[in-house]
């Protein structure tokens, strides 16, 4: 379980950073910063983990518990994102590294070093440590990767009203058969991803 022992290591604020929808077709790609402005109390921290391990409900409530922390002043966060027409142009690594940049810049405070899910470093006004599988290691990772996993779902269900045929709330946009059937079938829509090979390949056959 994720723990505070990686931030303990530094003198001053550190802050975690981890994105959601690196691997999507479609949508943006959602990235959050979260600093601890003091130890989280043992029900919040027990709430939070991986994104990925969480059920759906689980996430919701670890996202609303750390929504109310950050009002009571317990800890503060940021938000960012790159959009799919920017992962289209920038590759998606580099459209990710500016969406974490993105929500850094937004946080209300200079952390003294970003803790940053994965093992590329994103250029960051600040000292950067990558930690691979962060989010099971560092509560501050494990809390922003539930922000941007939750903020990016909710964003995809919002799309899904205004483009159904894909079925966005249900895949959030991830390459399943259901999806690539739909891309097939209606050709890609104006918040699929140029450059991801299925997407292209619908284009192609569409004439586009």
């Amino acid at each position: 379980m994720p723990d505070l022992s990686l931030e303990a290591e530094a003198e001053g604020p550190v802050a975690g950073l981890d994105e959601a929808g690196r691997g999507p077709l479609a949508g943006p790609v959602v990235a959050a910063a979260l600093v601890f402005l003091a130890p989280p109390a043992p029900a919040l921290a027990a709430l939070l983990d991986d994104s990925k391990r969480l059920a759906p409900a689980a996430r919701e409530r670890a996202a609303a518990a750390l929504r109310e922390a950050a009002a009571q002043g317990g800890l503060a966060f940021a938000l960012g994102a790159a959009s799919a027409d920017e992962i289209g142009r920038l590759n998606i690594l580099r459209a990710t590294h500016l969406a974490m940049a993105r929500a850094l810049a937004r946080l209300p405070l200079t952390p003294a070093l970003a803790l940053v899910d994965g093992n590329r470093a994103p250029p960051l006004p600040c000292p950067v440590r990558c930690v691979v599988g962060g989010d099971g290691r560092s509560l501050s990772i494990a809390g922003a990767s539930i922000l941007a996993k939750t903020v990016r779902d909710a964003g995809m269900a919002k799309l899904a009203r205004r483009w159904p045929h894909y079925g966005f709330a249900t895949h959030q946009g991830y390459p399943t058969a259901a999806h690539r059937a739909a891309l097939a079938r209606h050709g890609p829509s104006p918040h699929h991803r140029r450059g991801f090979g299925p997407v292209e390949e619908a284009l192609a056959a569409r004439g586009g």
